[in-house]
């Protein structure tokens, strides 16, 4: 059968089926090769075939053929709702992530960047649209004069924008001639605190885009743009900064009396009583591990230790780490 032959739709009745159906009800049936022409009969279901005999066709009434097919078309349509439905429910949590994505335009909140040659190559494509601000975190004592070298031109650059650039060293960084050397070249509104600890590294830009190491030798990154952590990371920056103490432009001037535990020898002091080695304690702190003994030394002799596990004993009972800094 072609759809030239016979070209209307299952709901309609061509002349050629009407006249058949007419002859099945005169005769009560019609052989099945009559049928054939006409398949709007069949699939409506006013012709069936006959029990009896295979090769004819008996006339089904109207009036129980329309309910059947209205039944099939109610079967269909509540399937159809129940994928409705379903399709929603499916869809829901995709357009949760949209409107995330959304939240966040022309940039992706999450970025992993492999290689030192990546990761350098987003922060310096960063600062370069940047209009407002650096914040950033560098822990370790010792900065290489190269390193130095190489992001000064880009640090200027930003400065002559009009941006600001606020910088969290460790303490042992205030002995380093070259990172002194390095702020001085610069021209703008530049600061620099310390603190004993710091956190990882971190690099924060005009507070909408942020770098942070993603493994322990920083050869993987993550570029994070998501408000909300964008958000975290700039709090924790602001609270480490108002406990640090200036380095640049003006040093905070010395405070203890030389007869009293420095700073530094309370903060290792701190570390000793929670069971720290010495290699962590120079670690955290920036320093080489003979800084870390030598204020150990200091510490015991001014407290009168002869041994290790004695001198934690008096660090505890002498109130030293509960004293105004």
């Amino acid at each position: 059968m072609t759809v030239g032959a016979h070209p209307h739709g299952v709901e309609e009745f061509c002349d050629a089926g009407s006249q058949l159906y007419a002859h099945a009800l005169h005769w009560g049936r019609v052989r099945r090769e009559e049928a054939d022409d006409t398949p709007c009969l069949l699939e409506n279901g006013l012709l069936t075939p006959d029990p009896a005999d295979p090769e004819w066709m008996r006339p089904v009434a109207p009036a129980v053929a329309l309910p059947a097919l209205l039944n099939g078309i109610e079967d269909e349509i509540a399937r159809q709702r129940h994928r409705e439905t379903r399709l929603a429910q499916t869809f829901a949590p995709l357009m949760t992530l949209d409107a995330e994505r959304a939240a966040v335009p022309n940039a992706p909140m999450l970025t992993v960047l492999m290689g030192f040659q990546r990761i350098n190559a987003a922060i310096a494509d960063a600062m370069l649209a940047s209009s407002q601000e650096l914040l950033t975190i560098q822990p370790g004592g010792f900065r290489p004069p190269d390193l130095l070298a190489d992001v000064l031109p880009r640090e200027q650059r930003l400065l002559s924008r009009g941006c600001r650039m606020r910088t969290l060293y460790q303490h042992s960084t205030r002995h380093s001639p070259a990172v002194r050397a390095h702020f001085e070249q610069l021209d703008g509104d530049v600061q620099v605190r310390t603190l004993d600890e710091v956190t990882e590294r971190l690099v924060l830009l005009d507070r909408t885009v942020a770098f942070i190491p993603a493994n322990p030798d920083r050869t993987v990154a993550l570029e994070i743009r998501h408000p909300a952590l964008i958000s975290y990371l700039v709090t924790t920056f602001e609270r480490l900064w108002r406990l640090a103490t200036p380095m640049y432009p003006v040093a905070a001037p010395e405070s203890a009396p030389p007869s009293d535990p420095s700073d530094r020898q309370r903060t290792i002091a701190a570390l000793l009583i929670e069971g720290h080695t010495d290699a962590v304690i120079a670690d955290r702190l920036g320093v080489n591990i003979r800084t870390v003994r030598h204020h150990i030394a200091k510490l015991a002799a001014t407290l009168g230790s002869e041994s290790r596990a004695q001198l934690g004993y008096l660090i505890g009972r002498s109130g030293i780490l509960t004293q105004d800094r």
